[in-house]
């Protein structure tokens, strides 16, 4: 079959997810889940497409890092003047083989990343495009990254953001109001320091936390001990906990300006709340809910906070885990309503909101159909962005649509 895209698409994970690499994705693949292996339909139909592995636990700027690694087959460097600002270790692990061989200039790459994935992939695509100032004062010429030194932004297509917490997460705001975020963050310290002494580290899982000793780095033994790790863990901001808390988005969105005025720009928003009457909202998703129990014990409370204020339905209305208005662009970054007619670049376009939970959008509990047509469509528009593709015309039938 004729490759359809010129450019791979390469999918990054959220909080707590795998890649392809992980030995889970064949039972439970992350993109897909209970409908099985997207990355294996997409490929079926011609679009090269792969599943990145990175830390389902790391901040924003540590998954960066190691997809830069993972896409070019290098050794994970997380820079010298981060690695001293949070005290971990300044390498990772080393990736063999390139996830991209012929990752460049004239083959680029279209970006999709889900929740935390998004904020992985913005960061990721301004650090290959403008690096980063403060590794290249820190850091000997000879011993700096690729990714840090910028100059490729033409190496990067398109970057599309799915149930992304742009401008913060309602989950995060949920955990503090109800005094739940201490006992969250320890339970999961514990859990991750545990497992990751067992032999499902680097077999069924993989949490990529060689950089505060909380497992061997592959191939080397050089964990910390357990509560050394658990402490660094537990008290260090340069994670996703503080990545997906007001602050650590809006810390990103400062990081991520200016825009990149050669790529593409897509952003979806799923919304499971529906309104009977202007007083009477519902948590609720035709396609099964997964945070179907989370909705209803804590938003609908959240959503009583919002009725008692001056709020319209699009200030409440929700995925489970974040605000539709927080996954449609982050604030204060230029945006337009996706008009196909009008694709322009270094811009956000922003693209209908679709029905369904935070897992609806990567196919958790829900219609396959629905699942594939979305994915297919997403690829013929970013097929479309692609110089030899432009104006090609739909994969999928209306019909299917």
């Amino acid at each position: 079959m004729n490759r359809r895209n010129q450019y791979p698409a390469v999918f990054v994970h959220g909080m707590f997810g795998w890649g392809q690499d992980e030995g889970i994705d064949r039972y439970l693949p992350y993109w897909g889940a209970t409908g099985g292996n997207l990355m294996a339909f997409l490929n079926s139909l011609g679009y090269e497409a792969y599943a990145a592995s990175v830390g389902p636990v790391s901040s924003a700027w540590d998954r960066a890092c190691e997809l830069y690694a993972c896409l070019t087959g290098k050794r994970v460097d997380y820079g010298k003047a981060h690695a001293q600002q949070y005290h971990h270790h300044r390498f990772g692990r080393t990736y063999e083989k390139p996830l991209i061989p012929e990752f460049s200039s004239t083959n680029k790459v279209h970006l999709i990343g889900h929740s935390f994935g998004s904020m992985t992939v913005r960061l990721f695509a301004h650090l290959m495009a403008f690096g980063s100032p403060e590794e290249q004062a820190a850091t000997n010429d000879e011993e700096l990254s690729d990714l840090f030194r910028g100059g490729h932004a033409d190496w990067i297509q398109s970057v599309v953001t799915i149930c992304a917490p742009h401008n913060g997460a309602l989950i995060f705001r949920l955990s503090v109001k109800y005094h739940l975020k201490p006992l969250a963050e320890r339970v999961v310290a514990a859990y991750i320091t545990a497992v990751c002494r067992t032999p499902l580290q680097n077999r069924l899982v993989d949490f990529h936390l060689e950089q505060f000793g909380i497992h061997n780095t592959p191939k080397k033994h050089d964990h910390e001990n357990l509560f050394k790790s658990m402490r660094q863990l537990l008290y260090t901001k340069d994670n996703i906990v503080h990545g997906i808390s007001p602050k650590g988005c809006q810390e990103i969105n400062e990081l991520t300006k200016p825009m990149i005025d050669s790529v593409y720009y897509f952003s979806y928003a799923f919304n499971a709340v529906t309104a009977e009457s202007e007083n009477k909202l519902q948590v609720k998703n035709s396609d099964f809910a997964f945070l179907y129990l989370l909705s209803n014990l804590g938003i609908h409370a959240y959503i009583k906070e919002y009725l008692k204020g001056d709020f319209t339905f699009d200030d409440i209305a929700n995925d489970g885990l974040l605000e539709v208005s927080s996954a449609k662009h982050p604030k204060d970054q230029p945006h337009k309503l996706y008009d196909p007619d009008d694709v322009q670049q270094g811009v956000w376009q922003v693209m209908p909101v679709r029905k369904g939970d935070h897992g609806t959008a990567i196919g958790l509990l829900t219609d396959l159909v629905k699942t594939h047509v979305f994915y297919s469509q997403m690829m013929q528009m970013l097929v479309k962005t692609e110089p030899q593709n432009a104006g090609a015309e739909d994969l999928v039938s209306a019909k299917q649509a």
